[in-house]
């Protein structure tokens, strides 16, 4: 049934088609664009059928099926796909809170499931109150997650907090690496943990290459909600005095922290690299390091089925329950 889903997404038909047109019509930063690589991503990585099975083999799915409440986000497309996803093979009946920026494609793709099969309709509800649960899974901000503990910390859970991701240079990449490297960073606006925020270079390092490659990617000012935050920022730049490089769509300015706002992207130096990866691995906030020997670069918005969130294995979870 799931690769069924799979190849329903991948016929992209009038059904489908609609369902896009709604959902970027409720987010203004919800493109065609961005909505069409979120399902491609999922049509391909999560609903194979060999995909699955290899997935799953690595579990033992529980007797006793639970209830699990699920709090999804709403910052990319179809983000919490992965945590239903979980829910659903465990065989766990499953109340899921919609976040009201994300709703249209999945109450689009669980009714397609229905309609092949109505018993679906008793293993998964969508809900506005999460009560009487046996676990939660909640993805949200770090001051949401001051919440989500309040709630179900006394529940077997799982609570994310913000999190992004980082790439590290030496100045050996080709032209090529750089350009996908700037999918990595412009992918989403710039709004998912698996998208880079701050790249890690050593002190001799040529920007000029860096922000040309990155010149592919210009017409994401096009966007009014983007284009009002690189101009936000580069005010607060010039007011401040602090020293900065751009083209016509980015801001670059040093800063060691890995988070950066929409438009800006955060670089900090590195004299050894050995005792920068032991820090990114140890950085509780970074999600996914981008790079050689790392994911690849142009990948980092394409995970697999046993890519967690927060590392944190959602289907052992689920199983252990």
């Amino acid at each position: 049934m799931l690769s069924n889903l799979g190849a329903y997404i991948a016929l992209n038909d009038e059904a489908w088609q609609e369902a896009c047109y709604r959902s970027e019509q409720g987010n203004a930063w919800f493109t065609r664009a961005h909505i069409d690589h979120a399902a491609k991503t999922i049509a391909e990585q999560y609903l194979q059928r060999e995909n699955l099975q290899k997935w799953l083999a690595g579990y033992t799915l529980p007797e006793n099926p639970k209830i699990v409440g699920i709090v999804m986000a709403g910052n990319i497309p179809l983000v919490g796909f992965h945590d239903f996803l979980c829910g659903f093979m465990s065989g766990h009946r499953l109340m899921l809170k919609l976040s009201s920026k994300d709703e249209v494609l999945m109450k689009h793709l669980i009714a397609k499931l229905e309609e092949w099969e109505p018993a679906i309709k008793e293993q998964v509800t969508i809900a506005d109150r999460l009560n009487n649960c046996d676990a939660y899974i909640a993805t949200g901000s770090n001051n949401t997650a001051r919440y989500f503990e309040q709630y179900f910390g006394k529940y077997p859970h799982i609570i994310r907090k913000n999190r992004t991701s980082v790439a590290i240079l030496d100045g050996a990449e080709t032209d090529d690496d750089l350009a996908l490297l700037a999918d990595d960073v412009y992918m989403y606006y710039g709004l998912g943990c698996r998208n880079v925020t701050q790249v890690c270079v050593p002190r001799d390092y040529d920007f000029a290459r860096l922000l040309n490659a990155f010149n592919k990617n210009n017409e994401y000012a096009d966007l009014n909600k983007y284009k009002n935050n690189y101009d936000y920022h580069l005010a607060i730049y010039l007011l401040n005095r602090v020293p900065y490089m751009s083209n016509e769509s980015l801001l670059m300015v040093e800063n060691d922290l890995p988070f950066s706002a929409v438009s800006v992207l955060h670089y900090r130096f590195y004299d050894d690299k050995s005792t920068l990866i032991e820090q990114l691995k140890n950085n509780e906030d970074i999600q996914a390091i981008i790079g050689d020997g790392f994911v690849p670069f142009g990948q980092s918005q394409q995970p697999s089925l046993s890519d967690y969130a927060d590392g944190v294995d959602t289907m052992a979870f689920l199983c252990g329950l």
